[in-house]
């Protein structure tokens, strides 16, 4: 199987749509201000985040800033936007490689594709959103300190998706103590990064939200499960599970814990689990939405981006991870 990571992005957008948490969501519709806002999306991969929100009707009117560190994500956003934007009934305008504007009647959408490290976007970013998006992104950063600097970047609100907590399934069980090592050393992965990460993100971002003096305004779980019905998965769901093995057979081949030909007869029979439409697969996350007071803002401008300022390449490191990440 070739593995390329835009159809990973694209083929989890069904994934995604099930999991983000809908109470958390309406608290989200419910803060948005009415009139025209600007939203900075931090990881955003290829535009699927963008996309939802367009087809279901969140936004209408908006300034959207774009910002991946990957450049086959921004070029294949740069080709796929007019085209989903096209396909839903919508005219598209280009200016230069990176701007584009997607309007109709009833919806004009602003779009500057932004490739960047997200630290080098901040330390240069002057004008603050009225809302931040990251989306399966803040379990690939160090964590509590990149946070108060993601949040500069919003004088309002943070939708913060998908942050992995810790729960990894996979059924049926082969063998219970086999299952267990494999899923445990590849939240360790996580947890060992030298760009950081966290295999608990999600709960931890309770604390760390306050402590960077922001409002917690609604949480919840966003839980991936992913199973077949009638044999076969929804969509392009088999290729998402196939993909998230790939993660698990780049992270761990040659793991000093783990019998190589053992782990290989694993993930051999997971993946004809999959053909045979009999894998279930399971994450569990959380999604929270915040709000940023002003003492918070002033707090963060004071700070010193360049105290840390790690080259992340954000959604390569997928790999590392249960999972966007967008």
């Amino acid at each position: 199987m070739e593995y390329s990571f835009p159809h990973y992005l694209l083929s989890k957008q069904s994934v995604d749509d099930r999991a983000l948490n809908k109470d958390v969501l309406d608290s989200l519709k419910g803060n948005l201000p009415t009139r025209p806002i600007k939203i900075i999306e931090v990881g955003a991969g290829i535009g699927t985040m963008l996309r939802r929100l367009m087809r279901w009707d969140i936004i209408r009117n908006a300034e959207y800033v774009f910002v991946d560190e990957m450049a086959e994500n921004i070029e294949y956003a740069s080709a796929w936007i007019p085209q989903f934007a096209i396909e839903a009934g919508l005219s598209v305008e280009r200016s230069g490689q990176n701007l584009l504007r997607v309007s109709d009647q009833t919806r004009d959408v602003r779009i500057h594709l932004e490739r960047a490290d997200v630290f080098d976007f901040i330390q240069r970013n002057n004008a603050p959103a009225d809302l931040l998006i990251a989306h399966a992104f803040l379990d690939l950063l160090l964590m509590p300190e990149s946070l108060p600097k993601l949040l500069s970047l919003t004088k309002n609100l943070a939708w913060l998706t998908i942050n992995f907590d810790g729960v990894t399934i996979f059924e049926p069980v082969m063998d219970a103590a086999l299952d267990e090592r494999i899923e445990r050393l590849y939240h360790k992965t996580m947890d060992t990064r030298p760009t950081g990460g966290d295999s608990k993100s999600g709960r931890h971002l309770f604390a760390h939200l306050r402590n960077a003096g922001a409002d917690i305004l609604a949480a919840g779980a966003s839980d991936w499960v992913v199973h077949a019905a009638g044999g076969k998965y929804l969509e392009d769901e088999k290729y998402f599970l196939h993909f998230i093995l790939h993660f698990f057979e780049e992270s761990l081949t040659g793991h000093v814990e783990l019998n190589a030909d053992v782990f290989a007869g694993w993930l051999r029979e997971r993946r004809a689990q999959v053909e045979r439409g009999e894998l279930v697969f399971i994450a569990h996350q959380l999604d929270f939405l915040a709000g940023t007071p002003t003492s918070l803002r002033g707090a963060v401008s004071r700070l010193s981006i360049e105290s840390h300022n790690p080259r992340l390449d954000a959604k390569k490191n997928r790999k590392s991870q249960i999972v966007d990440r967008s």
